[in-house]
């Protein structure tokens, strides 16, 4: 039987990724102190490390960007509900 697969949130994993950059354990102790695999916590500080140039990147973040997204299509609505007003108001002679 399998075991049932655990879901870490972001930050535990940035914890365990930044503790295997320090240097200070090493990968097997820190796999014992956070109770996750070795390999996992390899590919967490790989992703860690590949992902740190995006952090200093000018411009708008991932979350604004999907603010903007989410502002976009509300003006879109709106542009569509007012279309739809007029359309309306003026068929029932409005």
């Amino acid at each position: 039987m399998k075991g049932v697969r655990r879901k870490h949130a972001a930050d535990f994993k940035a914890k365990v990724a930044l503790a295997a950059l320090k240097g200070d354990q090493t990968v097997a102790d820190l796999s014992a102190r956070f109770g996750v695999h070795p390999n996992q916590i390899h590919k967490w500080r790989k992703q860690l490390v590949d992902a740190a140039g995006t952090v200093f990147a000018t411009g708008s973040t991932d979350r604004d960007r999907g603010e903007d997204g989410v502002i976009s299509a509300l003006y879109e609505k709106i542009g569509q509900l007012t279309v739809e007003r007029d359309f309306l108001s003026g068929r029932s002679g409005r």
